[in-house]
């Protein structure tokens, strides 16, 4: 009898990663060998685990999901990576499968379905959600610069033009100009709404 799949879950809700655990576990062929609700202790956990495939989720401490993914995927590439998300915005998608990800799909997909992800991803396949693919080809890249993203980012958190200036090393003339142009390629009336349509967006 060939050795059931190694899988790692991390998500930052245990009842959500308790819940993925009992339909995994259903699966003869699966096996969970870790749990982690932090996105900095997903590279030792699939390592010590000997983890194949981990499911992770897109927002959570430490680090997120995407970064996790990227980390793994340069680190340790015998481990494949599945994110699984509440958020199914095109931009993460994109972001996704640049980090190395491996699949994409979003939690309300069906058990059988979800089981069937971690079969083909570990057999070196790419799972993609069809729907949010078909979204991401028709929505398009990211408009923003990296210096734009990075700036909208700390805006996000509540940062002023001066904290921003300093956190990236920026004058502030500087980085007004990279929040106007953000505004305008967004099509935001402010400040706040570039950082909500670029966020709902997947860009940020």
């Amino acid at each position: 009898m060939t050795e059931p799949i190694r899988v790692l879950l991390a998500d930052d809700q245990a009842l959500v990663r308790g819940a993925l655990a009992a339909l995994l576990e259903l699966e003869s062929d699966l096996a969970v060998v870790a749990q982690v609700g932090r996105g900095d202790e997903v590279l030792d956990a699939a390592r010590d685990s000997a983890a194949q495939v981990a499911l992770i989720d897109v927002e959570m401490p430490g680090l997120d999901g995407l970064a996790a993914a990227r980390l793994l995927h340069r680190t340790l590439p015998q481990c494949r990576s599945l994110i699984v998300t509440t958020f199914g915005r095109p931009g993460y998608l994109r972001r996704a499968m640049e980090a190395g990800a491996s699949g994409f799909v979003v939690k309300d997909t069906p058990a059988a379905q979800l089981a069937d992800a971690v079969r083909r991803v570990a057999q070196g396949l790419r799972v993609v959600d069809p729907a949010l693919a078909a979204e991401s080809l028709a929505s398009g890249a990211s408009p923003l610069t990296q210096r734009e993203t990075e700036v909208l980012r700390i805006a996000a958190r509540g940062g002023t033009v001066n904290e921003i200036a300093r956190d990236v090393g920026l004058s502030e003339g500087t980085v007004r100009n990279h929040l106007s142009a953000a505004i305008g390629k967004t099509g935001a009336r402010n400040r706040a709404d570039a950082v909500a349509q670029a966020s709902a967006n997947g860009w940020l």
